[in-house]
């Protein structure tokens, strides 16, 4: 099968940071299911991974992790698909990855793709919803359900692939004011059509900004980007005992700056589940088909911005180089061999 892969962490302009290559399709076993990929999208987690973990001598590490496509073999204990049945999914951080046209997958972390959308439009969607929904009802204990919470969402990095999900969670979903970040005008306009009720600039003091649009005291954050750059800021207005969640890998968080407003911190990683084989990893099954539900409602929409081609190692490369620069909107998304 042909993949796109890596032996060295290099950068992205180095003629070898990703190549193609072919290899042997891989054998499902157990709870797996050998998914014929369609369509993926390209997160942040794609372009850490390659810089900072290199695979062992000799071998060549397939990276991604969000996918759309057809089940084409299941491994013998697998009882929640069967072969032609259509799929989305992230995959486990611990295995090779989705930028290959067969991948394995364990079947409690994949969700029935949403009916009313392409291969490219549903790849687009499960790393962030896992992410945006985990971080949101998991860790920050927002409650389902739309009656009036007095409470206001702070989204930073609201444009991103996960704000881009989390803004349209928080509203129509839960009671909660929702504010989120962007400094672009084009990235404001995205968050409000999202769904915002209102957008702040975090190049500028975020305090006063939050001060003059009247809304109810910022009890829960969503740190999703910058954090180092942020946080001390935050803990200046956040709400006594609010709740401040975080996705990124910060160079340097103080959680002391918490300590005088009993302040709680929670990280979201929505590798947990898969990597540590939680008894409650299915509910990322559940969550998926959850998600594909609100989609085909009109609940939800995709969050696809960018379509950058088929999955080939040039096509790749220019999706980590946008991706490393900050600038990209919603998600981009490969398609077709």
């Amino acid at each position: 099968m042909k993949a796109v892969g890596y032996k060295k962490s290099l950068p992205i302009e180095d003629a070898q940071s990703l190549f193609d290559f072919e290899t042997a399709k891989p054998e499902p076993k157990g709870r797996d299911v050998r998914v014929a990929v369609k369509a993926i999208s390209a997160n942040p987690v794609d372009y850490k991974v390659r810089k900072r973990a290199a695979p062992p001598e000799g071998e060549t590490k397939i990276l991604g992790y969000d996918a759309a496509g057809i089940v084409d073999a299941v491994g013998p204990d697998v009882t929640l698909f069967k072969p032609g049945d259509e799929v989305f999914y992230a995959g486990s951080i611990l295995r090779q990855g989705t930028n290959a046209e067969f991948h394995l997958v364990d079947e409690r972390i994949v969700g029935k793709k949403p009916k009313s959308l392409s291969f490219a439009q549903a790849a687009a969607l499960p790393l962030t919803s896992i992410t945006a929904w985990e971080l949101l009802f998991d860790r920050l204990g927002a409650v389902p359900g739309k009656s009036v919470d007095p409470r206001t969402l702070l989204i930073t990095g609201g444009a991103g692939g996960v704000g881009s999900i989390l803004i349209q969670l928080a509203r129509r979903l839960t009671g909660l004011t929702v504010v989120a970040t962007a400094t672009r005008p084009e990235s404001q306009k995205w968050c409000l059509d999202l769904g915002a009720h209102a957008v702040i600039d975090h190049s500028k003091p975020m305090k006063e900004q939050t001060e003059k649009l009247k809304v109810p005291p910022v009890a829960l954050v969503a740190s999703l980007t910058f954090t180092d750059q942020h946080y001390k800021a935050i803990a200046d207005f956040i709400a006594p005992q609010g709740k401040f969640g975080l996705i990124d890998d910060p160079p340097e968080f103080t959680v002391s700056a918490f300590k005088g407003k009993a302040v709680s911190i929670h990280w979201e990683s929505m590798f947990t589940r898969s990597s540590f084989q939680t008894a409650d990893m299915i509910a990322q099954h559940h969550l998926l088909n959850d998600v594909a539900d609100m989609i085909d409602k009109g609940v939800l929409r995709t969050t696809l911005d960018q379509t950058f081609g088929t999955i080939n190692a040039a096509n790749l490369k220019r999706a980590h180089a946008l991706l490393e620069s900050g600038k990209s909107r919603g998600k981009i998304v490969l398609e077709g061999w």
